[in-house]
């Protein structure tokens, strides 16, 4: 698993550098440059800083730079408020290591909420570990249901490829949602479990964890049901405890109203409660 726990900053630096281009920065390439991205002492010139300095934050030999050279750098590498933001907090004192981390119990508001709305609707953590869903969810997805990863399902179930509008931009954004969620935690089990599983399982979940990308997910999705054919759909992500609840509903009057309301007619009756996992479900890769 591509990672350098004990230099967090310079790894982030290093992949960010890589992806900017000297166009981008406004330095000429140049026909000798061996380097896609963008040199140390490049980065150096154009945050105001010494290339000396620079390149002892990479190497991990200076460990409290201050926001002001950070906010720097994150300019000259092009980097959002979110990733700004990440960037600050790689320098800030990190919790004590976790051997084993429990899955976090569901509120019994929680089943109840799932088994009243009338939209699909599921619960999961951090990890995008599905642990509970109405039947609607599942209706909409079998990848939705309880015990599912579903950054693992996007990346290794090929039903995943017909269902989403666009696969690749579904990828790209839910690596850099996940690094985002899990804060690149290696001392957590279960992000060392997946992040190890999906780096060996998938070539593109390798490339685009290697880039650091940070992103939080958007608020539309659109995706190709087989029974109903193209929804488009609006995600409301609500904080609970240290869960989300995640639900999908349409916008009034649409064509996709139209068409959950027939989805909801072939699903089972929600009378019962919505699943739920204890624990997350181990599958082999390709599954």
């Amino acid at each position: 698993m591509p990672h350098d726990d004990a230099n967090r900053l310079g790894a982030y630096l290093r992949a960010r550098r890589d992806v900017v281009t000297p166009q981008q920065a406004g330095i000429p390439a140049g026909a000798n440059r061996r380097v896609p991205g963008l040199r140390r002492e490049e980065v150096a010139m154009l945050a105001g800083i010494s290339a000396d300095y620079y390149l002892r934050l990479e190497r991990g030999r200076d460990h409290n730079p201050s926001p002001q050279v950070l906010k720097a750098i994150a300019r000259v590498l092009h980097l959002d408020d979110l990733e700004t933001e990440y960037l600050l907090g790689l320098t800030a004192p990190r919790p004590p290591t976790r051997r084993k981390q429990r899955t976090p119990r569901l509120p019994a508001r929680l089943h109840h909420l799932l088994a009243a709305v009338h939209v699909p609707a599921f619960v999961e953590d951090r990890h995008f570990d599905v642990l509970a869903s109405n039947q609607l969810a599942m209706a909409l997805s079998p990848r939705l249901r309880p015990g599912e990863n579903r950054l693992r399902s996007l990346l290794l179930d090929p039903e995943e490829r017909h269902f989403q509008h666009d696969w690749e931009a579904a990828v790209v954004d839910s690596v850099a949602a996940f690094r985002r969620s899990v804060d690149d935690s290696v001392t957590d089990q279960r992000s060392v479990e997946l992040v190890g599983e999906l780096s060996l399982a998938s070539n593109r979940f390798r490339t685009l964890w290697a880039r650091h990308d940070i992103k939080a997910l958007g608020y539309t999705s659109t995706v190709n049901h087989p029974v109903v054919g193209e929804l488009r759909l609006n995600r409301e992500k609500l904080a609970v405890n240290d869960l989300l609840l995640v639900l999908y509903y349409p916008d009034q009057d649409s064509d996709t109203a139209e068409k959950l309301q027939l989805l909801t007619s072939l699903a089972p009756a929600d009378g019962q409660q919505p699943a739920t996992a204890a624990d997350p479900k181990p599958s082999s890769p390709g599954s």
